[in-house]
């Protein structure tokens, strides 16, 4: 298999994270990695284009030769694939728990935390949007809450002690967050010791650029 992926985005980062931590768990998947420059238009050239008609990243290439063009379906058929040592384990209630928490990060702070880096300091060169900015701001608000008040067990991850889909999707944002220098988190001191805890890890170490 192979991954086509770009470095700082989210969502490649997200799977590039998520198969270092299965790595770390003994799970060798055998996927190479491809870089697609999208600084050099790379991902809208006909040649991806054919594995993925929208242009973006990341993409897996299976050894049938189909694509799989979203982030979390890739994982969710890699979770499949290799059923040794997922990050999704346990009950059917714990299951449940760690999908719920990974899509709260998703779409209530990762998607607006992306809208939320344009508007302040874009690096496609947007202009400044401070209006669109406090909107999303204050939208984050909330899940950001809820994520610190999971960690005020003093609990190492989102889910636990166990490193969880949840924990590569809100890490691979805040690396974009780094790179535009912006910061949401506020005055949530668990969150900061989650961030610092976590990027200590040794996949952490080796997917992270910023």
């Amino acid at each position: 298999m192979k991954l086509y992926k770009v470095a700082l985005a989210p969502n490649p980062t997200k799977v590039m994270l998520y198969i270092a931590e299965r790595d770390e768990l003994g799970v060798d998947m055998g996927i190479e990695q491809i870089t697609v420059n999208t600084v050099k238009r790379e991902n809208r050239q006909p040649e991806h284009l054919a594995r993925n008609p929208f242009g973006t990243l990341p993409v897996l290439e299976l050894d049938d030769g189909a694509f799989i063009v979203e982030s979390l379906a890739i994982i969710s058929y890699l979770e499949d694939k290799f059923p040794d040592n997922p990050l999704i384990s346990g009950t059917a209630e714990e299951k449940a728990h760690a999908r719920d928490v990974e899509r709260i990060v998703d779409l209530r702070i990762a998607s607006p935390m992306g809208g939320y880096g344009h508007a302040v300091n874009s690096p496609l060169g947007y202009p400044p949007d401070p209006k669109r900015a406090e909107q999303l701001l204050e939208q984050m608000q909330t899940p950001l809450d809820y994520l610190e008040d999971l960690l005020s067990d003093g609990r190492n991850l989102l889910l636990g002690n166990r490193v969880s889909i949840a924990d590569c999707t809100l890490q691979a944002s805040l690396q974009f967050m780094r790179f535009v220098e912006a910061d949401v988190f506020g005055e949530r001191p668990g969150l900061r010791a989650w961030d610092e805890r976590y990027r200590q890890r040794p996949a952490a170490k080796q997917v992270l650029k910023w």
